[in-house]
């Protein structure tokens, strides 16, 4: 039999939280426009059908940040509420910490596969807590069933390295995976991908662009190979401003597209 899971997008336009250039909140309609691009077509590379991949629109947030993270958890509470698992459209990398207080109080035990070049694990960064650099911190003190699994990181400090360890974080450095380290999951998993995690190579419209990076391949291959079942996921941190060619969401488009269709498809087990 197979496990499907229903997808749906939701938007999150904020960026409030950001610590250096703002401009992502204006991503989400740049990643649904490259995604219904006549230039493709709805199939995904595993053979599923993207035509039944619904869309709750985006929510309007508050530049206040703790008003906005309440109506995130609230959305997609709605999300979940309706029988349907997110995708969120970002925004700033700091969308994920309420995202996952919503999907933690339905399902309190998964594994969060975070795709990114920086660790986000700070206790706070520059007087703030939950600064796109904290979520992963805030996830794990508040929902205890959460593992941790962090892959691409290049730019961990000596503070980042012992949050890793206070936290028990699996954390694939990208020097231990361009060495062979890949991730090793099972279960319920939601993966978080923010698109610095690439090299700016492939995907230069980021705010934080981090050379030695993953590759647009790489990253497909570990959401390919994922044994788990696949509950919910975000991909952040596109900044169209800084995305003069266009590619990064095409990009961006490309992960989306292959996470549905791998919840779409579902996972044959026994």
């Amino acid at each position: 039999m197979r496990i499907v899971t229903r997808p749906q997008l939701i938007g999150l336009p904020y960026d409030a939280s950001s610590s250096f250039l703002r401009g992502s909140a204006a991503g989400p309609p740049l990643i649904r426009q490259a995604l219904s691009s006549p230039a493709g077509n709805r199939f995904t590379e595993n053979g599923a059908d993207l035509a039944g991949l619904t869309d709750a629109g985006d929510l309007t947030l508050s530049e206040t940040p703790e008003q906005a993270r309440a109506q995130i958890e609230m959305g997609v509470g709605a999300v979940l509420a309706a029988g349907f698992q997110p995708i969120a459209l970002g925004g700033d990398h700091s969308v994920t910490y309420p995202i996952l207080r919503a999907i933690a109080a339905v399902r309190p035990t998964l594994t969060l596969l975070h795709i990114d070049a920086h660790g986000d694990l700070y206790d706070e960064f520059e007087g703030d807590r939950y600064s796109h650099a904290c979520p992963f911190a805030r996830i794990l003190e508040d929902c205890p069933g959460v593992t941790l699994v962090q892959v691409g990181i290049r730019t961990l400090t000596p503070h980042q390295r012992l949050q890793v360890a206070r936290f028990g974080v699996n954390c694939i450095e990208m020097q231990h995976f361009a060495a062979g380290a890949r991730p090793a999951i099972d279960g319920p998993v939601y993966i978080s991908v923010d698109l610095d995690g690439l090299d700016p190579a492939f995907a230069p419209g980021v705010s934080h662009r981090e050379p030695g990076g993953l590759s647009v391949r790489d990253v497909l291959s570990m959401i390919h190979r994922l044994a788990g079942t696949i509950v919910g996921a975000d991909v952040v941190e596109f900044n169209p401003q800084q995305d003069s060619s266009g590619v990064t969401a095409a990009v961006a488009a490309k992960i989306v597209r292959e996470i549905a269709g791998q919840m779409m498809r579902g996972l044959s087990v026994r």
